[in-house]
């Protein structure tokens, strides 16, 4: 059974894949008690067993299931847009069943939400629309709510998407980093804009994409060492009165960096929130 969060209470995002109870017992050793699940595209999702016991022995609570997709690549900006989430054509009906399978998933381990990146939305992205909408109904059974990643549009692009979907139990997941990495706008005056839409949030920080560099990605950073200003992110979130958990993401790291600046991520969110 899902338990309550205090506002704002430090969270993580962290992926399947090697022991559950292990990487359970990582985190908890950080002090975090909650978080969202990351399954990559190759998982095998009949390990949810393992991880309904896994989450129930460690009284740790996973509140949103992310799923990525076989195939997916994020080494620029045209990748992103040719390889990642519903975009793609070739790979939408698979992609769709997977979205389901991962909903079920969810619905074992007791989770309350799914999440991915829906990809660069095109112009007129009136198939990914309709997918969403049929991904949300099958969500709604397990009374799910489903998120949407921030990032790869701008604010006003993703919101006009959300309201032609038109389901209630569709939002976003705001990565503030994102909104920087793929230079689609100030992540606080987003934020302010996305506000009654928000399920979950990312704290993640990074770097704008070169100018040099057109169609090249921003460089991620340890939380508060680079372009978001996590300390307007959090005052913005409690503007708006977001008091949901706040998941501390940072990726591309060697195990051994992981949790060094996971560790350092969870302090500098207590001195923050406290302020």
């Amino acid at each position: 059974m899902a338990r309550s969060f205090e506002p704002l209470e430090i969270g993580v995002m962290f992926w399947a894949g090697r022991d559950p109870s292990g990487t359970l017992d990582e985190l908890k050793q950080m002090g975090l008690r909650c978080g969202q699940l990351g399954l990559r595209g190759d998982l095998d999702l009949r390990c949810a067993g393992a991880w309904k016991a896994a989450l129930s022995q460690a009284d740790f609570s996973v509140y949103t299931v992310f799923a990525a997709f076989e195939g997916e690549s994020y080494a620029d900006v045209r990748t992103v847009e040719c390889t990642v989430g519903f975009v793609p054509p070739e790979t939408r009906q698979a992609r769709e069943a997977r979205m389901l399978r991962v909903s079920d998933f969810a619905a074992e381990i007791g989770a309350p939400s799914i999440a991915t990146h829906v990809g660069c939305l095109p112009q007129d992205p009136i198939e990914i629309r309709e997918m969403v909408r049929r991904i949300c109904d099958y969500a709604s059974a397990h009374r799910q709510t489903f998120a949407l990643e921030t990032g790869q549009e701008s604010a006003e692009a993703l919101l006009e998407f959300l309201h032609d979907v038109n389901r209630e139990n569709l939002g976003i997941n705001f990565d503030p980093a994102n909104m920087i990495l793929y230079g689609t706008g100030d992540p606080i005056e987003a934020l302010g804009l996305l506000a009654e839409n928000v399920l979950s949030v990312h704290c993640k920080d990074g770097e704008w994409p070169s100018k040099d560099q057109p169609g090249t990605l921003g460089e991620e950073r340890p939380l508060g060492q680079g372009a978001v200003g996590i300390e307007r992110f959090i005052t913005e979130l409690k503007r708006i009165g977001y008091t949901g958990p706040l998941a501390i993401e940072r990726e591309g790291l060697n195990a051994s960096q992981w949790p060094h600046d996971v560790r350092a991520a969870v302090r500098l969110l207590e001195q923050v929130i406290k302020a």
